[in-house]
């Protein structure tokens, strides 16, 4: 058993877990955000995407001691008030449709559109669809959702 520590969506928060405990079950069962999904356990699907430090991490892969003394933005944090851009874009161009992914797509979003912008590069339709290959949908053909990630990359 450890101690972990870490300040999820600004607040500082701490619990005692078992050594293998992942960062999405921290999340999920320890915090009770259960805005991260678990859908596949193997870091395949993307629908667990978190931000630790302020860049896109799988949580299922990740341990929560991994986590400790990190900043850690979950699905919940983003909006502040309003809809953050990437939600509101994902509303506006119905980039979802059973909703399971769409909180991995946002934050996987997020941070793609995030680095582009640092970087000067140009986030176009190839660009996005090669982001977003560690994410799985599998109610869409992708399409929306790509919308939703170039109207957002204008509006962030």
């Amino acid at each position: 058993m450890s101690t972990v520590s870490m300040t999820v969506n600004g607040k500082v928060v701490a619990s005692v877990v078992e050594d293998r405990t992942l960062l999405v079950d921290f999340i999920r069962e320890h915090l009770r955000l259960t805005g991260t999904h678990v859908g596949c356990d193997t870091s395949q699907c993307g629908a667990c995407v978190v931000h630790v430090n302020g860049k896109a991490m799988k949580s299922c892969t990740m341990l929560a001691a991994a986590a400790d003394g990190a900043d850690v933005t979950t699905i919940e944090g983003v909006a502040n008030g309003d809809l953050h851009p990437m939600q509101k874009a994902f509303n506006d161009n119905h980039g979802l449709q059973c909703g399971f992914c769409t909180p991995g797509m946002i934050m996987s979003g997020i941070d793609m559109v995030n680095r582009y912008k640092a970087e000067g590069k140009t986030l176009d339709e190839a660009a996005i669809r090669a982001e977003l290959e560690g994410n799985i949908c599998r109610c869409t053909g992708y399409h929306n959702i790509v919308k939703s990630i170039q109207q957002a990359a204008g509006e962030m």
